[in-house]
């Protein structure tokens, strides 16, 4: 089967590629593709050199469809990662393009283009959403005025689109307080939320382990109610 690349998704900027993952698209063998640029500078940000929107980038789309086209039968879906993929123009035109070659497509988004982020979601299988705080505090994490209500806006177009997804949450106490976790989960019950997972963050090489026994247990109990849906 030759490649067919459009002239639209060819413009897209890679910043890298996993070539087998197990564990970021739920129940399927996938690569990622890493896309470069980011409007967010948060402060624990494993992907740093993926946020300047203009930097080298690691390989062509050409280069990755090569490879995703020798990966046919062995890999079940292709995840776009970041970054944020859906600050760009050519994420729609890539996704038809792995969808034409038989793979299942996930997207990890933060939220921070609602309307390119629904232009999007018929087009994808599942989607990891961040939502990296309370949400009257994502603008100091993000460091982006307006970036909570993004957020919200997105959520509210996942949580109506029928699209499966994961709702995640990285946490540290140098960010925010627990109990300000345990206030997050909440809201997010109550907005329809019935799938979310908390990460860890270590800032300035400070791993989130000091934790009571008190506070592992209301978090224990919490990941709990949500399994249980």
């Amino acid at each position: 089967m030759s490649l067919h690349l459009s002239t639209a998704a060819a413009t897209l900027r890679v910043g890298g590629l996993t070539p087998l993952t197990t564990i970021d698209f739920p129940g399927r063998l996938a690569a990622v593709v890493f896309l470069q640029g980011c409007p967010w500078r948060c402060s624990y940000c494993h992907n740093p050199g993926l946020l300047p929107a203009d930097a080298p980038t690691a390989q062509s789309w050409e280069t990755v469809m090569a490879f995703l086209q020798r990966r046919r039968g062995l890999l079940d879906g292709v995840v776009f990662s970041g970054g944020e993929p859906t600050l760009q123009a050519a994420l729609p035109a890539a996704i038809a393009e792995v969808r034409a070659l038989g793979f299942a497509v996930g997207l990890h988004s933060a939220g921070a283009y609602p309307g390119r982020l629904a232009a999007v979601l018929p087009l994808i299988d599942w989607l990891g959403l961040d939502i990296k705080a309370p949400l009257d505090k994502i603008d100091a994490i993000s460091g982006v005025p307006g970036s909570g209500a993004k957020v919200q806006a997105a959520l509210q177009l996942v949580l109506s689109s029928g699209v499966a997804y994961e709702c995640r949450t990285t946490w540290h106490p140098s960010l925010y307080p627990l109990h300000e976790l345990l206030q997050l989960a909440r809201k997010l019950e109550a907005l329809g939320v019935r799938h979310w997972a908390v990460q860890r963050a270590s800032i300035n090489g400070v791993p989130a382990t000091s934790l009571t026994s008190e506070e592992v247990c209301d978090i224990t109990t919490l990941f709990e109610s949500f399994c249980q849906r």
